[in-house]
């Protein structure tokens, strides 16, 4: 696997169990509610601006992209 694959891997894992803190959920809810609501292909896209900002900032997007599709968190 690609040094670039597992940079993502980890950075999408720190992504989620940030996100599932910051929502007071489970780090398995937090998963489910991203993937539903395509939040990891929005990551995936965006990756090499995302990971240079601060994972507050990335949470927060993360959240209102999932709210403007539905999301209720």
């Amino acid at each position: 696997m690609s040094k670039l694959m597992m940079d993502k891997i980890e950075y999408l894992v720190l992504l989620v169990a940030e996100f599932a803190a910051n929502c007071k959920v489970t780090e398995a809810m937090a998963y489910r509610y991203l993937s539903m609501y395509g939040a990891f292909s929005l990551c995936n896209k965006h990756y090499n601006v995302m990971h240079t900002l601060p994972v507050e900032e990335n949470i927060q997007t993360l959240r209102n992209y999932c709210q403007r599709r539905g999301g209720t968190l």
